[in-house]
């Protein structure tokens, strides 16, 4: 029996869409920021640089049957593509999905996560940038997206928790009526011949998922690792000596300061991870690492030294979390596989190798 079905999120945004050439120059992907990124303060780790894969495209197919097959030996469940509708039939980085599941390959499982947020240059300095504004235009529309993806629900490989196909809404409570969406969604899904839809919520507890018509929930993340990680800060002294050492050398040499990111220690956020079962409807989801100053620079965020020991810690108590749910409902979701100018990632890089994939396959694969 599996003690847990982790499921890890995918990002398509490596290859070019005419969206991003416009507003980021041409051939733009998640690689142009990682490929950028520099350290910002003593001791910090950038350029965080990918490993065997390298510098991938992702619309070359034996690409992402290398991803699988790497995802299947460290024991993932599936992969939660994410999927992106911003109404009346306006897709973007949809690609990369569809071939999936026009192909049949990689036959390895899956889901999918609506990212319902409007594209903005806010994680680079562009608050008032709109690149494409996510719209919610009523019932119509409502049920055109759920006939768009039903081809998907009905593929053998999509992830379901008690035959309903396992549905994931990023930001719901943007939703204008998101009780009238998942009962909608419900009812059509029963017309296909499905018993429901199983909705999840990335909003934390203090969200009513419930009245929503949702399932369950996963926590806010990476605010909640950073709330964790401050609880304890056991090296918080060092860290504020390191930046403040920083400061002064660029005061030497550029005659100026420079503002850090946000920064905690891994280790404080996996010490202070919680322990206790799961409530219901909730699921976890963890970070093996996170960085996103490639993206958003001093804006950013940091989790400082992560390790893959560290993570299998982490892993763990995310496992032992679960026991309390029945096998269906053991649904762990690790942020992210891909998420690389994040630097939230656990396909192999320059820095951990594979570490990250051999802590998961000795918590996630069964003996021999």
């Amino acid at each position: 029996m599996n003690q847990a079905r982790a499921i890890a999120f995918y990002l398509p945004q490596y290859h070019p869409v005419p969206v991003n050439d416009k507003f980021w120059g041409t051939g733009f992907t998640e690689w142009t920021n990682v490929t950028r990124a520099k350290p910002l303060f003593l001791g910090h780790y950038q350029p965080d640089l990918p490993g065997d894969l390298s510098f991938y495209d992702l619309r070359v197919p034996e690409v992402r049957s290398q991803q699988a097959e790497l995802a299947r030996n460290a024991g993932i469940s599936g992969f939660c593509y994410w999927h992106y509708w911003f109404g009346n039939g306006v897709r973007v980085l949809e690609r990369i999905f569809d071939e999936v599941l026009r192909t049949g390959n990689p036959d390895f499982p899956f889901m999918l996560g609506w990212a319902n947020d409007s594209w903005t240059g806010k994680w680079y300095g562009l608050d008032d940038q709109v690149l494409l504004q996510q719209n919610y235009l009523g019932e119509a529309d409502e049920i055109r997206h759920f006939n768009e993806l039903l081809p998907a629900f009905r593929d053998s490989r999509y992830m379901k928790v008690e035959g309903k196909p396992i549905f994931l809404v990023f930001k719901p409570n943007q939703l204008p009526d998101p009780k009238s969406f998942t009962s909608r969604w419900n009812q059509l899904a029963v017309e296909a011949g499905f018993p429901g839809i199983h909705f999840i919520s990335h909003l934390g507890s203090w969200w009513d998922f419930k009245a929503a018509g949702f399932n369950g929930y996963i926590p806010e993340s990476p605010g909640d690792a950073f709330g964790y990680a401050d609880q304890t800060a056991t090296i918080g002294k060092r860290k504020r000596v390191a930046h403040e050492m920083q400061r002064r050398i660029n005061r030497l040499l550029h005659r100026e300061a420079i503002k850090s990111p946000r920064s905690a220690y891994y280790r404080d956020y996996v010490s202070a991870y919680p322990t206790s079962p799961m409530e219901e409807g909730e699921y976890p989801i963890i970070l093996p690492n996170w960085d996103n100053t490639p993206r958003s620079g001093e804006r950013g965020w940091v989790l400082l030294e992560p390790d893959a020991y560290l993570f299998s810690t982490l892993l763990q108590k995310a496992i032992d979390s679960l026991s309390n749910k029945p096998p269906d409902h053991r649904l762990l979701f690790l942020k992210s596989w891909n998420e690389w100018a994040e630097g939230n990632y656990l396909e192999p890089s320059v820095r951990h190798g594979h570490s990250y994939l051999e802590a998961l396959s000795k918590h996630l694969r069964p003996p021999l």
